[in-house]
């Protein structure tokens, strides 16, 4: 999924395209509303986060020409305007959701992730062939087009990266994922591999879905290559 951020802070900017790319989004950036517009078209994103006090054009003006487009992209406000009218003028305009500024870390990552299940879900009914079907992996039941997993009742959130990865090592059950093939399908290939980095990930990963995270039976390393999933069903 590619998301817009269009903000003209560039901290706000750069801090929100890092939090997303984390999660495993490919982004695009615009400083102002113009270029907004410009790259909307340009990239074909599949979600806006748009501030409201941009120059050129305001984001309430980006988000109302959007609108008048055929195209049901969601678009997130991310702005300093707090007070409710402000709120009610950007949702009435067609927002899916709304930020204050200053925000968290946590809330972005929750919004966003709210907005994708609904974009998947909608995309999924358009056109069957996006249907992402749920697959198993021990006693875990993954639901791609929810962006959680599932062992018994308890419900684990996933991030879109986090997604690809067990995907990529269901798919691949029983084989020796080396490092560069795991970067290449989850990260993407412009992306400079780095193997703290994808240990991090999948440390981070094994403390949510593994019931041992120090005896990890869906996502075991492979040393001196990289990861496997022994699918034992099988």
């Amino acid at each position: 999924m590619k998301i817009l951020v269009a903000e003209d802070d560039q901290l706000t900017r750069k801090g929100l395209i890092e939090v997303l790319e984390a999660e495993g989004y490919e982004t695009v950036e615009a400083a102002d509303g113009a270029q907004a517009l410009a790259l909307f078209d340009e990239a074909e994103p599949d979600v806006v986060c748009l501030d409201i006090m941009m120059p050129k054009i305001d984001g309430y003006e980006v988000c109302r020409q959007l609108r008048a487009r055929p195209s049901e992209v969601p678009v997130i406000f991310i702005s300093a305007k707090s007070e409710e009218i402000d709120k009610v003028v950007g949702l009435e305009l067609g927002a899916d959701d709304f930020l204050t500024k200053p925000f968290g870390i946590k809330e972005v990552i929750a919004r966003i992730r709210a907005v994708t299940r609904r974009w998947l879900a909608t995309r999924s009914r358009a056109d069957e062939s996006l249907t992402a079907e749920p697959f198993r992996m021990a006693d875990l039941e993954v639901a791609p087009d929810e962006l959680r997993a599932r062992r018994d009742n308890e419900v684990v959130d996933l991030s879109l990266r986090e997604i690809k990865i067990l995907r990529l090592l269901h798919t691949h059950a029983g084989k020796a994922l080396d490092r560069n093939t795991i970067f290449n399908a989850c990260w993407g290939l412009d992306y400079l591999p780095s193997s703290r980095t994808l240990d991090q990930t999948v440390s981070q990963l094994r403390k949510r879905i593994e019931l041992d995270p120090k005896d990890p039976k869906i996502i075991t390393t492979v040393h001196g290559v990289g990861y496997r999933y022994d699918d034992q069903s099988r």
